[in-house]
């Protein structure tokens, strides 16, 4: 019986699996151009409502997809929180299976707490939260999760390298009816799910790397999303409440979504 079972789903998944490959040759319906527009659209809409709001804070859990040198994919999950004022202020909170690290921004100074590690490194960045995103990502390597989501003009960042859109009506994230489009740029693919109504903000942000093989996916879905309220000046104040040592940044490892030994050329 047990075998018989296991046929049955086998056959369901591969069921499925042919249908959403059915979907992929059909290709788009006749009023994609249309499609198009509307998606755009809502985009734009989301940018501009996200662009007008001074304080934000969310909850979060994101998935990144590593692929293994004989190609197995695995999922390494994360939650945490992050709290914004704009222009020059942001906490980042992030708990997954190798790390439980706080980012900490007040405009001038960022700080690094390893809380598992129980150490802690500050680095100056005066500047503003865009800026602060810039550098992280591009000469501390320390991207912060969703990062794109949070700059300033998020349509002309998002946009700029688009080839395709698609709209792909609705969908329900956390409970919340959100509108489904998928983009396709040079590199990436990403999708997005934006929630319907008053406040368009972004409740599901999947990309896919086209261009690798096995195509990985990371992914960030946001939950208890806030603004106006649930940040005070409190919050980005750095306390060194567990007595952590400090250290060099080079020192602070694993505090990234992708630990060592999962990067390239490492044992997985």
């Amino acid at each position: 019986m047990r075998r018989i079972m296991q046929k049955v789903m086998w056959s369901t998944a591969a069921a499925r699996l042919s249908a959403l490959a059915l979907i992929c040759v059909l290709g788009a319906p006749p009023d994609a151009g249309a499609g198009e527009a509307e998606a755009k659209g809502l985009l734009k809409a989301m940018s501009d409502y996200l662009d007008a709001q001074e304080t934000i804070s969310f909850g979060y859990d994101s998935n990144l997809e590593v692929v293994t040198k004989d190609h197995q994919k695995i999922l390494l999950a994360s939650s945490g929180k992050i709290k914004i004022e704009r222009p020059d202020k942001i906490r980042v909170a992030r708990t997954g299976g190798f790390a439980d690290v706080e980012m900490i921004f007040d405009g001038k100074t960022l700080s690094v707490l390893g809380k598992n590690l129980n150490l802690y490194t500050q680095v100056e960045v005066p500047g503003t939260v865009e800026h602060l995103v810039d550098e992280l990502r591009e000469k501390l390597h320390k991207p912060i999760p969703g990062a794109d989501l949070l700059l300033p003009k998020v349509y002309d960042e998002l946009i700029a390298d688009v080839v395709d859109v698609k709209d792909l009506g609705s969908g329900v994230i956390g409970g919340t009816e959100c509108d489904h489009l998928a983009f396709r740029a040079k590199e990436v693919d990403w999708q997005i799910w934006i929630a319907q109504g008053e406040h368009p903000y972004p409740c599901r942000y999947v990309i896919t790397a086209n261009k690798v093989d096995q195509a990985p996916q990371y992914s960030i879905q946001i939950r208890d999303w806030k603004t106006g309220t649930g940040v005070t000046a409190d919050d980005f104040v750095f306390d060194n409440a567990i007595g952590a040592k400090k250290a060099d940044l080079a020192e602070l490892k694993d505090i990234d979504e992708l630990p060592a030994h999962f990067s390239v050329g490492g044992g997985q």
